[in-house]
């Protein structure tokens, strides 16, 4: 089974308080409609990609629930309950325990001052990669290490630039030997041993992309990006990001995604 292989899916629809959830830019103010048909698309392209969807109700007093990777992490043989760094986001993780519980015989979970966001966890076949950032604490990244060791699991610590929310706003696998990443992270030689392909420099968030069985689904704004996909021989699937993008977010992070055992 590839790492990118799924059957099912969870997601969370957005709260009216989405357009007041973190952001870089204070400016850009998501439009609630717009973030609902995009993330509306997002849930249909996952069950044409043949996943089974668990849509869970919106939490009002959690503006960015509607990002559920960053609260969970999951395999087929167990999830693992985070503690997102931003302090905003800790209830979302009571409200994930009783869902997890649901899908999974084993449900492991984080602690204390262990600060884990689900979206600098990046799996490949290699390794489950943890990024160090402003949201993931080195306490928090050692004891995620131990659990996935627990599991089975092989893990690599490695740092994110400061100027990034998360590992994966700037890497998505494309495929078991493939990343699709930007030229900086390319010079950092934090992927060393994949290879690499490398989006345009204007396009630098198409980097936050999702493969899911034999498809890649990627911002539709990324026009170059998708046609370097397309060339590269890989099956891709544009979806509407313009609102959800305001709120430093991409596709990888709306939903948790597993292979049943």
């Amino acid at each position: 089974m590839r790492v990118f292989d799924f059957d099912h899916a969870i997601v969370r629809e957005p709260s009216r308080s989405v357009i007041d959830g973190l952001r870089s830019d204070q400016n850009a103010i998501p439009d609630y409609d717009g973030v609902v048909r995009e993330h509306s698309t997002y849930i249909a392209a996952l069950r044409v990609a043949g996943l089974a969807v668990d849509v869970l109700p919106p939490l009002e007093p959690y503006p960015d629930s509607m990002f559920v990777e960053d609260p969970a992490l999951v395999f087929p043989e167990a999830a693992i309950l985070l503690r997102p760094g931003a302090s905003s986001r800790l209830g979302e993780t009571d409200e994930m325990r009783p869902v997890l519980k649901r899908h999974f015989q084993t449900v492991i979970e984080l602690e204390g001052i262990q600060f884990v966001d689900g979206g600098d966890i990046l799996v490949t076949p290699q390794a489950v990669m943890i990024g160090l950032s402003a949201r993931t604490c080195a306490v928090g990244a050692e004891a995620l290490s131990r659990v996935l060791a627990d599991v089975g699991r092989a893990a690599r610590t490695v740092p994110v630039p400061e100027d990034m929310l998360h590992l994966k706003s700037c890497a998505a696998l494309l495929d078991e030997e493939t990343l699709l990443t930007t030229a900086r992270m390319e010079r950092t030689g934090l992927f060393a041993g994949f290879r690499m392909i490398i989006v345009p420099d204007d396009e630098s968030v198409a980097a936050n992309a999702i493969r899911i069985n034999d498809t890649v689904f990627i911002g539709d704004r990324y026009e170059r990006t998708l046609e370097l996909l397309a060339q590269e021989g890989f099956h891709v699937v544009p979806l509407p990001v313009t609102e959800i993008a305001k709120l430093d977010a991409g596709l990888s992070c709306m939903s948790l995604r597993w292979r049943a055992k």
